[in-house]
C-alpha cells in the first residue's frame, strides 16, 4: 500500500454496504472480486485523510481493481445503488456521480430525440 513520509496510514471503518446481498444464477458476483483478499481500508477514506493521501490511496485501490474479474459487475453495482463512498469497479464516488451524470443526460437526449421523432412522424 502507498504511503507518504511522516504520515501515519489510517484505516478507514468499512461501511457495511460493502458487499452487496443481490445474488444471480451463478451466485453473488461479490465472491469474486479481488478486493476481499485486499485490505478494505484501501478502499475506504479515513476521516481527515488529507489529499495526496486519499490520491495515493485511490490509485492504489483503483490498481486492485484494474486486476479484478468483476469489476464492470462492481462499477454497475455501485452506480445502480449508488454507493455514496469508496472506490468500487475502479471509481471513486466523484466519479461514479459524473458517470451517472452522462447517463441521465444520454436518457434525456434519447428521450427528446424520440420525441421529435414521434412528432416527425405525426406531420408527415
Amino acid at each position: 500500500m502507498l504511503q507518504l513520509p511522516h504520515q501515519p496510514l489510517q484505516v478507514a471503518a468499512v461501511p457495511s454496504q460493502r458487499v452487496p446481498a443481490r445474488e444471480d444464477e451463478a451466485g453473488p458476483w461479490h465472491t469474486e472480486a479481488v478486493c476481499r483478499r485486499d485490505e478494505a481500508g484501501l478502499f475506504f477514506a479515513p476521516s481527515k485523510e488529507p489529499t495526496a493521501a486519499r490520491l495515493a490511496r485511490e490509485e492504489a485501490a483503483k490498481r486492485v481493481c484494474a486486476r479484478c474479474p468483476v469489476m464492470v459487475e462492481c462499477r454497475e453495482h455501485a452506480l445502480l445503488q449508488p454507493e455514496p463512498y469508496g472506490v468500487w469497479g475502479g471509481l471513486t464516488a466523484a466519479e461514479r456521480r459524473v458517470v451517472l451524470a452522462r447517463r441521465r443526460r444520454r436518457e434525456m437526449d434519447l428521450k427528446k430525440a424520440a420525441s421529435a421523432g414521434q412528432q416527425i412522424a405525426a406531420a408527415g
